[in-house]
């Protein structure tokens, strides 16, 4: 059986390149050296072409990373490379979690240090060369360090957990590793805001004026209780323009980029807020988190049932039956379920966002909304045209045009 096995893990993570490869290249089927009539009257043929320039370099830099990465798993997996690995991390320990911890520790911090230079290109290169980017080189090398000191005052852990979990309990791992994750998605959802965004940027209580009095109007209009109004420090890392919404309950909070405001004015800003308070209002924040847990439940439920099968382990090319080389095998033989969920948490989410929009259509102007969306699609070279099926892979939001057609009067 491991040799079935062994096939899989070859030709899954081989499939899914070349579907990606595909869709970029019905992607550039869409792109034009003139601009295109529905275009017109939303940005000029400057604006277009340097989108389309955009998008090209990223496809490019996406490409490459991928086709690395591709070598490396193939590598790993046919040379034994997971199996060396394995092999590294028992040299160290006797104690099955920390053997588990090692091994993770090891693939995580290599796998990380292999995608540093595209990160490094991607910033320092094509954001600069488009005038996005902002990030001192000693603010880049300090998110990685506070990434990697997240992943060991919390994914170790939580991994720690589930291993411990799985050692003791067997296949009932799954439900104690559900109740965690579970626990630790709400406490994310209620206090990310609070505890991780600091350690990254500076968020600031928007300040008594103009702005803050329109927002605070249209939320009493609504029923919105909202006393948490934040602007962040974006400017620090990018000139593109962003807001969101986070948590619920009393730790509800709407954060403002600081680029927002530079770009939008009041009345777009509060457009862009009646959006996300839409989102709230119509539980869209509550009801993701809840499919979320349902869906991990699952993965956790599917990876009990084959975990414990030596078959994953040896197609590896390691004889030791193991949690952790049963994840690996696990995680890429999940892909194609993971694909599924994806693709519909995707069209769940393009409908939120219709729904959202529509809320602004009902609550305050829509056209005000319109000129926003328009504003920072331009300003951040979003891809206006893209293929559908793209979009039906990859887009959590609508394209552009479809939502200022669902705005139109």
């Amino acid at each position: 059986m491991h040799n079935t096995v062994f096939f899989l893990i070859l030709i899954l993570p081989v499939t899914g390149f070349i579907i990606e490869r595909y869709l970029d290249y019905l992607n550039s089927l869409m792109w034009s050296d003139i601009l295109p009539e529905r275009l017109k009257g939303i940005c000029d043929e400057e604006a277009y072409r340097k989108t389309q320039l955009y998008q090209k370099d990223n496809n490019r830099l996406s490409t490459w990373s991928s086709v690395l990465n591709l070598a490396v798993i193939l590598i790993m997996i046919i040379a034994g490379g997971f199996a060396l690995v394995d092999n590294l991390a028992r040299s160290l320990s006797a104690n099955l979690v920390i053997i588990a911890l090692a091994f993770f520790g090891v693939i995580g911090f290599v796998s990380d240090i292999i995608n540093i230079p595209f990160g490094y290109y991607d910033t320092f290169v094509i954001e600069k060369k488009y005038g996005f980017n902002t990030t001192t080189l000693g603010t880049f090398i300090t998110d990685h360090l506070k990434s990697w000191f997240i992943a060991l005052m919390v994914g170790v852990p939580v991994l720690g957990l589930i291993t411990w979990f799985y050692y003791k309990t067997g296949r009932n791992f799954w439900l104690y590793a559900w109740g965690l994750i579970t626990v630790f998605s709400v406490f994310i959802n209620l206090f990310y805001s609070e505890l991780i965004v600091p350690l990254f940027n500076k968020q600031v209580p928007l300040p008594d004026g103009s702005l803050r009095n329109q927002i605070e109007t249209f939320s009493q209009k609504t029923g919105f209780k909202l006393r948490n109004i934040y602007v962040i420090d974006g400017s620090k890392r990018s000139t593109k323009a962003n807001a969101y919404f986070s948590g619920f309950g009393p730790k509800k909070r709407i954060v403002l980029y600081d680029t927002l405001q530079k770009e939008l004015s009041e009345e777009e800003i509060v457009a862009v807020l009646a959006h996300e308070i839409g989102h709230y209002k119509k539980k869209h924040v509550l009801l993701n988190l809840i499919f979320s847990v349902f869906t991990t439940g699952l993965m956790l439920f599917l990876l009990s049932v084959v975990v414990n099968n030596p078959s994953l382990s040896k197609a590896l090319g390691s004889e030791n039956a193991s949690f952790h080389m049963g994840l690996i095998v696990f995680g890429i033989l999940y892909s194609p379920l993971s694909l599924i969920i994806g693709l519909l948490t995707n069209w769940v989410s393009r409908k939120n966002e219709f729904a959202a929009d529509n809320y602004v259509r009902e609550k305050f102007k829509p056209e005000l909304l319109a000129t926003a969306l328009i504003k920072l699609s331009v300003k951040n070279l979003s891809n206006m045209m893209p293929h559908p099926a793209y979009v039906f892979f990859h887009y959590s939001h609508p394209p552009l045009l479809q939502r200022l057609e669902k705005l139109e009067p």
